[in-house]
């Protein structure tokens, strides 16, 4: 099952959500639609035009919007002068709310991958009645168990890479959590030391999701201006757990009661491990868990077609 065909929004715009941020946004598809808004993933990397193609354009209302310091958003969160201290999970989802307001949606479908998909359990737990069904894919949790997975214990699978990633920090800072290490380094006043930084914390992502044979390595952190504003706030919000204490969300979703959500999930996805959505799934007296053997973390074809399955089924429900 391939993704619906590209097509182009019918309005877009710039909301000001407070201190001093402003938030990209765009509506595609039916405007008379099913309305469903999408959580894209990184922190920071943005919401690009395929997103839009998980949804039946003739049926779907398709929103999309930048969370804050990433995309079309500003303040840019790769510059250094750009305070993130109001940029947390909390900030994110009042954003979500005032666009939700702006646009006069009553209930919207939520969509999220990795990133995301923390993001969109937190917005849903915050606003149940909001939320009309999930389709949440490479779920995470943004647990500092899991942050500490992808940047120490994953030494185990991928040794040498991991060498390379820790060496790029200097010798004094190393007995630090190396994503707190990292997120000092990404706020030095050198540039230099920034880039080098950015550069080496992107080239361990590209390397932890690497999992699958065939995986290509993600061409956007060629981009330095991109690269910089992943890094930052990828650190920012990993080393804060996302501000939520371990386990609160996992907890928190028997309150979501019976919201029907799709938890779909790679056996192959080492970055991201399947337990986390095999336990959503029992947490969460609505939410079904669909595995896909063959795909790691991302958008893998099979995922594709689950999440399509998922959007056509939920279309149906008005």
């Amino acid at each position: 099952m391939s993704r619906y065909p590209e097509i182009e929004p019918y309005e877009t715009g710039v909301l000001d959500v407070g201190d001093g941020n402003r938030v990209r946004w765009e509506v595609s598809g039916n405007p008379a639609g099913k309305p469903a808004v999408v959580f894209h993933g990184g922190p920071g990397s943005g919401a690009t035009p395929g997103w839009r193609r998980y949804f039946d354009p003739a049926r779907y209302r398709i929103v999309l919007f930048d969370q804050r310091g990433s995309g079309g958003s500003t303040p840019d969160a790769g510059l250094v002068t750009t305070d993130l201290s109001v940029n947390t999970t909390a900030h994110l989802i009042a954003d979500a709310e005032r666009l939700r307001e702006h646009l006069g949606v009553e209930r919207w479908l939520i969509m999220g991958a990795s990133w995301g998909a923390t993001l969109g359990q937190a917005y849903a737990q915050a606003h149940p009645s909001r939320v009309s069904e999930a389709v949440l894919f490479s779920v995470t949790q943004t647990t500092r168990r899991e942050v500490d997975w992808v940047t120490g214990d994953m030494r185990r699978v991928f040794p040498a890479e991991w060498e390379r990633f820790r060496a790029a920090v200097p010798a004094p800072m190393r007995d630090m959590r190396l994503v707190d290490a990292y997120a000092e380094l990404l706020a030095d006043h050198d540039e230099r030391v920034r880039e080098e930084a950015a550069r080496a914390w992107c080239a361990w992502e590209d390397t932890h999701v690497a999992t699958v044979p065939g995986y290509e390595p993600d061409e956007r952190y060629l981009d330095p201006v991109f690269r910089m504003r992943f890094a930052r706030l990828v650190t920012h919000y990993w080393r804060h757990s996302a501000w939520y204490a371990d386990g609160e969300l996992m907890a928190g979703a028997a309150a979501l009661g019976d919201i029907p959500a799709v938890l779909i999930h790679g056996r192959l996805d080492v970055s991201g491990p399947i337990d986390i959505a095999h336990d959503l799934a029992h947490a969460w007296p609505g939410a079904e868990l669909v595995v896909v053997e063959d795909a790691g973390h991302g958008a893998y074809p099979g995922t594709v077609e689950s999440v399509l399955a998922a959007t056509d089924r939920f279309a149906a429900n008005g």
